[in-house]
């Protein structure tokens, strides 16, 4: 497969993700009794169009960048009694988290697929320790224990123990094991990155001098871990917003689609085989529809998790002053959070493009 197919292949699977989560609003809605105006795959000029017994008009559009879920009474009173705004609140609830909910869930059988290829997995449990390393004995760490947390984060995969020591600058770490079927916490235990020699090449690394090995397999490790992944993925976007919020990292170094294309393409391009570009690109289209999940359940305004928000604070306020809040200002608050949405996009769009002109 060449770069131009790699791309057709990024956009396609952007095009899937956003389509996949419009379909859960959909669904969702109609379950709840919700009359959905239209159901559109794609953007732009109409390809196809078939209106439906109920009244929903399916469209099937030019552009594969995405889709879209029109309700009635969405951004506003409706006299419908089946209306969106007429619905329980409930019923609203469940409308806005379930393109969410959709994306979490592709996220996962994306997973899933890629893991029916893996044979085995590894587990956080050391299995030895390099050669000289310091942190082996009685007072330390031993073979056979299990990490589960580092750093009060908690540890399912074996690279979660190195992801989590390596954010810990200090030198000192608060480890909990597991040992024997016993928790063994080790508080502010000194443990920082080492010379070491590679056992395969030779060379000089940088190492905690711990090795752990891939010691489970079969149906239920690859479900275990298909599961642990995506708590991974959800918890990564976690990671990264707060190293934007504490300036860890700078909002130059976000990427956004363009960003991530280039990505898809380089991963597929650096691939030894076809069938292993396809493989990445699918793990790769995982973390981003969990991704696309966890940021699109954030409270902010244009957002379903906003939108989830101000249904909660429109409840409160009910109970309190026996007052409806008009939708106005809701519409308000969601028109200017998309300014500022778009605002954001378009300059994460050209730092991409600059960082594509650079290389």
């Amino acid at each position: 497969m060449g770069t131009l197919l790699y791309i057709l292949l990024a956009i396609l699977i952007f095009g899937v993700l956003i389509g996949v989560h419009e379909l859960g609003h959909f669904v969702a809605a109609r379950l709840c009794g919700v009359r959905v105006l239209e159901f559109s795959m794609g953007m732009g000029p109409a390809l196809w169009k078939r209106e439906t017994k109920s009244g929903t008009q399916l469209s099937l559009r030019a552009l594969p960048i995405g889709g879209y879920c029109a309700m009635e009474g969405e951004e506003g009173d409706s006299p419908d009694p089946a209306a969106f705004s007429n619905a329980a609140p409930w019923k609203k609830f469940i409308i806005l988290v379930a393109g969410a909910s959709m994306n979490f869930l592709m996220g996962l059988l994306l997973v899933a697929l890629c893991y029916t290829q893996i044979d085995a997995f590894s587990p956080p449990t050391v299995t030895r320790f390099m050669e000289g390393c310091p942190y082996e004995g009685a007072d330390g760490i031993q073979v056979g224990d299990t990490f589960y947390r580092v750093n009060g984060e908690r540890t399912y995969l074996a690279s979660d123990v190195s992801l989590y020591m390596t954010r810990n600058r200090s030198g000192r770490m608060d480890l909990e094991l597991i040992r024997d079927g016993k928790m063994v916490v080790l508080e502010d235990y000194p443990m920082t990155l080492r010379e070491y020699t590679d056992e395969q090449t030779g060379e000089k690394v940088m190492r905690y001098g711990l090795y752990f090995e891939n010691t489970e397999s079969g149906l239920w490790a690859k479900v275990k871990y298909t599961w642990y992944c995506a708590l991974d993925f959800v918890r990564m976007v976690r990671l990264g917003l707060t190293d934007l919020i504490t300036g860890a990292v700078g909002v130059d170094q976000m990427t956004g689609v363009v960003g991530i294309v280039g990505m898809i393409t380089q991963v597929g391009n650096e691939a030894p085989t076809v069938a292993s570009a396809l493989l990445n690109i699918f793990y790769l289209a995982a973390f981003i529809a969990v991704n696309l999940a966890v940021m699109n359940l954030l409270p902010l305004p244009a957002l379903d998790g906003g939108r989830i928000f101000f249904l909660l604070v429109t409840l409160v306020a009910e109970r309190i002053f026996r007052r409806r809040i008009d939708p106005k200002y809701e519409a308000y608050v969601n028109t200017a959070g998309m300014v500022l949405l778009m605002g954001l996009m378009i300059y994460v769009m050209y730092n991409d493009v600059a960082r594509l002109i650079g290389r």
